[in-house]
């Protein structure tokens, strides 16, 4: 599963050359989406992030969806690689 088209099939993110010189921003803002992971990695977290951009609460649950189940999938996938 390719997390960045489904995110970008699902219009959650877009990525646009004379947006933010083409980074994959959430739709309508220029709020890059590795800023979201850089809160994930840093100190500041989920909370912080949602705190200083509350207009992204429904993206950034979508984007955690899509990544949980693209986890899962890999998990099937090696588990039955495993198991046969």
């Amino acid at each position: 599963m390719d997390i960045q088209k489904v995110l970008r099939d699902r219009r959650i993110i877009s990525s646009d050359p004379d947006i933010m010189s083409g980074i994959s921003v959430f739709v309508g803002t220029r709020v890059p989406l590795q800023t979201f992971f850089d809160y994930l990695e840093g100190e500041a977290g989920l909370t912080e992030f949602l705190e200083d951009f509350p207009h992204l609460q429904t993206q950034v649950l979508q984007v955690l969806e899509v990544i949980a189940k693209a986890m899962l999938n890999q998990e099937q996938i090696i588990y039955a690689h495993s198991a046969g």
